[in-house]
């Protein structure tokens, strides 16, 4: 993703109209709050509204740890729902010693400053603006940034295909699933056969990054397979290390984490969290979450992961740790029968054909 600092913001307007694209869609009843350290833009957050108990106090650990010294409050809603939620920010910012260099309420196509008095340039009944079809909305799609017309729309983009779709891909997972139950329980060497399993993983992972990144994509047996060896931690954490700034990662873990069935959501859809937090989405990274951890609500990276957006960590804190591909070798040996076992349990949960 290009980053939000291409775009020249000089006036509310152009923040307003700036935001949608820091979150990733058009907010409605939300408080989003933009820090920065220096120059530097390092989060960008948002809140429901209303703000419930506790809710903020992720951010006061944030001011601390980050040693941000500016922000930029918008709030989207009516005044009674805004007000209080912008005013108990503001009282945090300032004890932080946080510059706010605006706080706005935008509310049908009009906003209103809250550190603005001036009656020329904020009057009472709002100052109109244009969040679609400005100067900064017209330069943030040039730069292939993408603001989705809502939530709804956003919370779609990450759910299962249904239909016919789901018909042949449910069809390929039994014919890639059985096959590869055959191969284990052939094996004749378990460690011999398991080495083989995880290197031909590690290299239909590589493969498929490729894939995507030339604008290609996986049939329907081919993400069936991808999506068996990924319950395998070591080919998971392969491609977990792999992740840069290509939008192949978004493109390859979202497709999988509409495709799969739900016993193989979980890794791969941690894997779209992890690369979507990388690009600074948070609101996709959640998103991607909650799917992981419906298919399996103790899927440790889901878990994790969870917990770095909690506390509003910024992706550096688990980017500057990931291992290289080499490393976790070095680290977990050689490969084991035992490596397996996660995805042995999951083949012995067939499931019925659903169309739907």
């Amino acid at each position: 993703m290009t980053s939000i600092s291409t775009l020249v913001l000089s006036s509310p307007a152009d923040i307003l109209a700036a935001v949608p694209y820091l979150i990733g869609f058009h907010p409605q009843d939300s408080l989003v709050v933009a820090a920065f350290a220096g120059s530097a833009l390092r989060v960008t957050t948002r809140w429901d509204l209303p703000i419930g108990p506790g809710a903020l106090d992720p951010l006061a650990a944030l001011l601390r740890r980050e040693r941000m010294t500016m922000a930029v409050l918008a709030g989207y809603g009516p005044a009674a729902l805004v007000t209080p939620a912008v005013d108990q920010t503001l009282r945090l910012l300032r004890e932080g010693d946080v510059h706010v260099a605006e706080a706005l309420r935008a509310e049908g196509g009009r906003y209103w400053s809250y550190v603005c008095a001036r009656v020329d340039c904020c009057p009472p009944e709002g100052t109109p603006y244009d969040p679609v079809s400005g100067r900064v909305a017209a330069e943030a799609v040039v730069h292939g940034l993408v603001a989705l017309p809502d939530r709804r729309t956003l919370v779609r983009s990450v759910e299962p295909y249904g239909g016919l779709r789901r018909v042949a891909m449910s069809q390929a997972t039994r014919r890639v699933a059985a096959d590869v139950r055959s191969l284990l329980t052939r094996a004749e060497r378990p460690d011999e056969t398991a080495a083989a399993f995880v290197a031909d993983g590690l290299a239909r992972v590589r493969s498929a990054i490729g894939r995507y990144d030339s604008g290609g994509r996986l049939d329907d047996e081919e993400a069936a397979r991808l999506g068996l060896d990924l319950a395998v931690i070591r080919v998971r954490d392969e491609a977990w290390a792999l992740i840069d700034d290509r939008e192949a990662h978004l493109a390859l873990w979202r497709d999988l984490t509409r495709r799969l069935d739900p016993r193989f959501v979980a890794p791969v859809a941690s894997l779209l969290a992890a690369s979507a937090w990388r690009d600074g989405d948070c609101a996709l990274a959640g998103l991607a979450l909650e799917r992981a951890l419906a298919a399996d609500p103790a899927y440790s990276m889901a878990n994790l992961l969870c917990q770095a957006l909690r506390h509003l960590l910024p992706p550096d804190a688990l980017r500057e740790r990931m291992p290289a591909p080499e490393e976790l070798d070095a680290q977990m040996g050689r490969p084991r029968m035992s490596w397996l076992v996660p995805l042995i349990a999951l083949l012995g949960e067939e499931r019925p054909l659903l169309a739907g």
